[in-house]
């Protein structure tokens, strides 16, 4: 796959044109991955992030019908951003901009851009979404990285509650009681076992701490989707605007809805140290 690459001191990051995703992230100072290096070690998630009940939806008293997704028979899984080919716009050495038009029967839309910039020892990354279409549409965004495990690793966050998985990857009820396994409030070692719960309440803050290396994710975002599975070296920490299934809960929550010219936007920043 073709990668652009962005470089300085401290970090070395390699990201393709294809689904504008992130194929290796590696802090040089450490010599070693901050991203699991996979195909992809992150993706953007847009117009919506996760999955949506029925693959469908009410908005302005009518049932919106999600698009097929190549990749799942029953979901639009994670939208279409991380499926096309993105457009390059800018591209120096610490910095790379890529942009994206896309349209649906179903009202979406959009023109969307993502930026990632090497800032010293912090990876920072915005994406913008932009509705193009006449009619108001209701957008979510999410990122998805593999965050690198090693024997050891520790990882941290708080969070007010979550939901836990039921059938076909959608979510039960919310929960204010974790269990042992999804609670992270204190630094530990995941449970090497399948996890893929949201969160609610997130700070905003995580942590990932290896035996010579912490890695400091930050997002504005009350939502983190976690997953890990069992004998794999990566748990993927997803800052998201919206819970799954938000299209389909009272109120949409992080949902926006957005009239023709008006934007949304997720940054993300991974310090690494």
């Amino acid at each position: 796959m073709d990668a652009l690459h962005l470089q300085n001191a401290f970090l070395r990051l390699a990201v393709a044109p294809q689904g504008a995703s992130v194929l290796s992230f590696e802090s040089l100072t450490h010599g070693k991955a901050v991203f699991h290096p996979a195909e992809p070690a992150l993706f953007p998630m847009l117009p919506l992030a996760n999955r949506v009940a029925g693959n469908a939806f009410q908005l302005h008293g009518e049932r919106v019908l999600l698009p097929d997704s190549p990749v799942d028979e029953h979901f639009f899984l994670h939208g279409d951003g991380w499926l096309k080919r993105w457009d390059v716009e800018h591209h120096d050495e610490e910095r790379l901009t890529l942009s994206l038009r896309s349209q649906h029967a179903c009202g979406f839309h959009y023109l969307a851009k993502l930026t990632w910039r090497l800032a010293g020892n912090r990876l920072l990354t915005q994406l913008e979404l932009t509705h193009v279409g006449e009619k108001p549409m209701v957008y979510g965004l999410g990122l998805h990285p593999y965050f690198a495990l090693e024997p050891g690793s520790r990882v941290q966050f708080s969070a007010s509650g979550f939901w836990p998985e039921g059938e076909q990857h959608l979510p039960l009820a919310w929960e204010g009681t974790f269990t042992a396994q999804t609670d992270f409030s204190r630094a530990k070692t995941p449970e090497n076992k399948w996890l893929n719960v949201g969160y609610s309440g997130w700070s905003g803050l995580a942590l990932i701490e290896h035996s010579d290396m912490r890695v400091c994710l930050r997002s504005p975002t009350p939502y983190l989707m976690v997953f890990s599975m069992a004998d794999q070296p990566f748990i993927c920490l997803e800052p998201q605007t919206h819970p799954v299934n938000a299209h389909n809960q009272a109120g949409m929550p992080g949902l926006v809805m957005l009239e023709q010219g008006q934007s949304t936007s997720l940054s993300m920043e991974v310090e690494v140290s």
